[in-house]
């Protein structure tokens, strides 16, 4: 089902979510956010923390059984994931995607094709907060996913009180000619 569609943007819902909690009994990591650039600008604009990013469990690691499904859901050759956690505090102000860990393993310059899913694992709760081309999406449902193309400028945050989990799947869209 289709909530909202824009031409660079789709946010619509997965029926039935099958992952239960299971995402918040992987063993998370932090990794520093990958455009110093972005940093840079943040900075200037007054944002004081010294962490940009959540916490996460990707691709690197063991793939958990409950994400299997995605890949017959969004069915694209090259297919990334990301299990991403935002703890209380974890602002990831306005931005686009470089895909830089996407590109580097499947060895892509070009960025015209890749997509972005995330999938919202949780339902919405005070605090949490998603923004995608100035639009807000003021709650959500597990099983909630936004879709972008490259370059769209979006906003995570979670100035809640409990941890805001999501699955980020990255890809590459082929299209057809006749």
């Amino acid at each position: 089902m289709v909530i909202q569609e824009k031409n660079q943007y789709k946010i619509f819902k997965i029926d039935n979510p099958w992952w239960e909690l299971k995402h918040r009994d992987l063993d998370f990591y932090h990794e520093d956010f990958n455009n110093s650039a972005d940093i840079q600008e943040w900075q200037k604009l007054g944002y004081t923390q010294s962490r940009f990013t959540g916490d996460m469990y990707d691709m690197r690691n063991p793939e958990p059984e409950w994400i299997a499904p995605f890949r017959e859901i969004i069915n694209m050759p090259k297919f990334s994931w990301s299990v991403y956690r935002m703890r209380p505090g974890d602002v990831l102000p306005n931005h686009a995607d470089t895909y830089a860990m996407f590109r580097k393993i499947h060895n892509l310059d070009d960025f015209a094709t890749i997509r972005r899913y995330v999938v919202f694992l949780e339902p919405w709760q005070s605090g949490h907060y998603f923004e995608i081309d100035g639009v807000q999406l003021p709650s959500w449902e597990a099983g909630t996913v936004a879709m972008w193309e490259n370059g769209i400028m979006h906003v995570a945050a979670n100035v809640g009180k409990t941890y805001r989990y999501t699955l980020q799947i990255t890809g590459v869209v082929e299209f057809k000619t006749a």
